[in-house]
């Protein structure tokens, strides 16, 4: 599949609900969406990098450069064979990690339907359908997030994960545990907490949850090993987690017990060894077009 074109387009999408975590608050989403044409096919992907450089030091104001000017450069007019082709040809572009991975998801998409597979067969997925849980963001009140996730349960799903910060966490999780007292119940600090609350994140086993999300800062694996050696709760890694160096790492150091793998953020080969598998998607052009605040698409030979 010779790469004709690559489309970069960014959206601007009103969230039903605002969604709010340690570091903020959004009532609108902008998303970066990569198009990748070949063949007269064309495969999608989201880069994940958010609006704002709070969450990782990579967001969409720096992915769209990093794409149109380096990675995109690197893989328009390549005949290639599969989505892992693209990893190397954009090696020499240090870390935007999710910028590249978008790249790499859209040209496995588009090897999917060429190849006329499900997307989550050609990765290696053994299942049609997998258990799927929600993440409910820091509400106004305790009473409003008690509505959402009866609204989540109700609506059948199994995990329940809760965003805290310090003030909102300990009464949070006990009015839900109380209610729900069998639910597979874990949160997500997104690094709100620092070795100064060893023993506030103590109070957290109490709950039986699954796990803590990213309690400390991203590049604190050596307080996090020091964390989970005083915690009874498993500690989920997420935003430390960037590529399978720092999974090892992770593991071999103790600093956490389970692993937050998103493709979307780590990239380079990551989607054909995750083996989740994925219930499909479907995608409408018209709607996207109608969100699309900016749009620009590259061809080879013009870059």
């Amino acid at each position: 599949m010779k790469i004709d074109a690559i489309t970069l387009r960014e959206i601007q999408m009103p969230l039903v609900h605002f969604f709010e975590t340690s570091f903020g608050r959004i009532y609108s989403r902008r998303i970066l969406l990569l198009t990748v044409h070949a063949n007269g096919v064309s495969g999608w992907a989201e880069c994940v990098a958010a609006e704002d450089p709070y969450y990782s030091s990579e967001w969409i104001e720096t992915a769209w450069p990093t794409i149109k000017h380096h990675l995109a450069p690197a893989v328009l007019g390549r005949d290639l064979q599969s989505g892992a082709e693209t990893v190397p040809l954009m090696a020499k572009v240090r870390e935007h990690r999710m910028a590249k991975a978008a790249i790499e998801n859209a040209v496995w998409d588009l090897e999917a339907q060429l190849k006329k597979q499900p997307l989550w067969k050609l990765l290696g997925g053994v299942l049609p359908e997998i258990q799927c849980g929600v993440s409910i963001g820091i509400q106004d009140s305790i009473e409003q997030l008690m509505g959402k996730v009866e609204a989540e349960v109700g609506a059948g799903y199994r995990r329940i994960k809760l965003k805290v910060k310090p003030g909102w966490d300990l009464d949070v999780l006990e009015r839900v545990r109380a209610r729900w007292p069998d639910i597979l119940l874990s949160c997500d600090a997104n690094s709100a907490y620092t070795m100064d609350d060893v023993n506030h994140l103590q109070a957290f086993d109490q709950f039986k949850l699954l796990m803590i999300e990213q309690p400390l800062w991203g590049d604190d694996l050596y307080y996090h090993a020091r964390l989970q050696k005083k915690l009874k709760t498993d500690i989920c890694l997420d935003e430390s987690i960037r590529s399978a160096r720092d999974a090892c790492a992770a593991v071999e150091t103790g600093a956490c017990r389970i692993i937050n793998i998103k493709v979307g953020r780590v990239g380079e080969g990551t989607i054909p060894i995750s083996n989740d598998a994925g219930t499909g998607y479907s995608v409408r052009e018209d709607l996207i077009e109608k969100l699309t605040v900016r749009k620009e698409t590259l061809e080879a030979g013009q870059v």
